[in-house]
């Protein structure tokens, strides 16, 4: 009874004391963010007919799913082309900060804000990764994914920094950003504009009014429990976020071998001879055609497909063999964006599997593109001694006409 006491002291400590996983939660901000801000970019020509006015999906058609379904999607506020337009730069500005990390709660929910409602306003536009997209950008606000690689991070540390030499910290900010949201989420919810389901609005006020009793704690409390009690609640969110996470890349896997393994093609080993001579996913028909020429080729990848996604769930027990698979997932995750031409949705993946990577690994990777950075900034400011040739052609020019 002591040992199985001290065991759920232990588990309870663990999951409430500090935020779990920070460099891989970091890693998935970054993914995903980066995957949704260069789709945007990509889509930028192309916008009006994927989400706007322009499209085939038509307003009266969005209406009604979206009058069954409840969905959320800010585009349906107001009517036209401007409105549009702002929605559609605000989501390729909040995935930019985001990505960069600043103000990440705020941002975050803004990022959920942008993916949703463009992607609820046209359902049939996206290639799967899309769907793995919009659920990450929910579980993302529940997340602190901004204790490394970010400027929040970098903040932080000045902000302690500053605080341990006596000096007063104040930050206008965070405040302000939250007051101009708070009213702009108080006028859409007066006007009646939050119509479909409850969840998204709801979850909206309930992220505004907690930063806003974060910041009260922080700034009239006396003492300083009642900002420890709400750090270890949003320890608490933070980590069942993360599990969520994890639970869903391995419900992904699961569920898609399972599926394959009821096909046909899947189980004489064709399967993948298929998609490759399609002509909207085959960017490199030659590649497609070489990839192709070989049976055995073609059986090995169908198998070994199916038998990467059934086992990897349960590797998790296993540290070398999970990784070793996750290594093989991000590499087939790459083949599908080269061969297939489907980008977008290897790196929704390959942000998914992040989730996964050893602390180890990604420290190192996180040191080493430090160094690079440091390297290029170095060799950017490295002082250059200005006229020094052009000093010694002058006097040598002197020295020649004065011969």
């Amino acid at each position: 009874m002591n040992r199985f006491s001290l065991a759920v002291s232990r588990g309870i400590a663990r999951v409430t004391e500090a935020a779990l996983g920070p460099y891989q939660t970091a890693v998935v901000r970054i993914g995903f963010s980066a995957t949704w801000l260069l789709f945007l970019l990509r889509e930028i020509p192309h916008r009006q007919e994927l989400y706007g006015p322009e499209g085939p999906w038509s307003r009266d058609l969005a209406e009604q799913l979206i009058g069954s379904n409840g969905a959320f999607t800010a585009l349906m506020w107001f009517d036209g082309r401007v409105w549009f337009e702002i929605v559609y730069a605000l989501a390729i500005l909040t995935s930019a900060l985001l990505l960069l990390g600043w103000r990440t709660r705020t941002l975050s929910v803004l990022f959920m804000v942008g993916v949703l409602s463009l992607q609820n306003r046209s359902v049939f536009m996206g290639d799967g990764g899309d769907n793995v997209l919009h659920l990450m950008s929910i579980y993302l606000v529940f997340t602190r994914c901004a204790q490394v690689w970010s400027l929040d991070a970098r903040r932080s540390a000045r902000d302690r920094a500053a605080r341990a030499r006596g000096e007063r910290v104040t930050d206008r900010t965070g405040p302000a950003l939250w007051g101009v949201l708070g009213g702009a989420l108080l006028a859409v919810t007066l006007v009646g504009r939050m119509q479909g389901d409850w969840l998204i609005p709801a979850l909206l006020w309930t992220v505004w009014a907690a930063q806003a009793l974060w910041w009260l704690a922080g700034r009239r409390a006396g003492s300083g429990e009642p900002r420890i009690v709400l750090d270890v609640v949003a320890n608490v969110v933070h980590n069942g976020a993360l599990l969520v996470i994890m639970a869903e890349a391995c419900l992904i896997y699961a569920t898609a071998g399972w599926y394959k393994i009821q096909g046909s093609r899947w189980q004489d080993g064709t399967a993948v001879y298929y998609p490759l001579h399609l002509e909207s996913f085959s960017p490199w028909p030659a590649l497609a055609g070489l990839l192709s020429a070989s049976g055995t080729l073609v059986m090995l990848v169908t198998y070994g497909t199916v038998l990467v996604q059934v086992a990897f769930p349960f590797t998790l027990f296993n540290r070398r063999v999970k990784n070793v698979l996750l290594a093989v997932m991000i590499v087939e995750h790459v083949a599908i964006a080269v061969v297939l031409g489907l980008p977008f949705f290897s790196l929704a993946m390959i942000a998914v599997d992040a989730v996964f990577l050893p602390t180890s690994f990604l420290r190192r990777l996180g040191g080493r593109a430090a160094r690079a950075r440091d390297r290029v900034l170095r060799r950017a400011e490295r002082p250059r001694v200005p006229g020094q040739r052009g000093h010694e052609s002058a006097e040598a020019t002197h020295v020649g006409f004065g011969a």
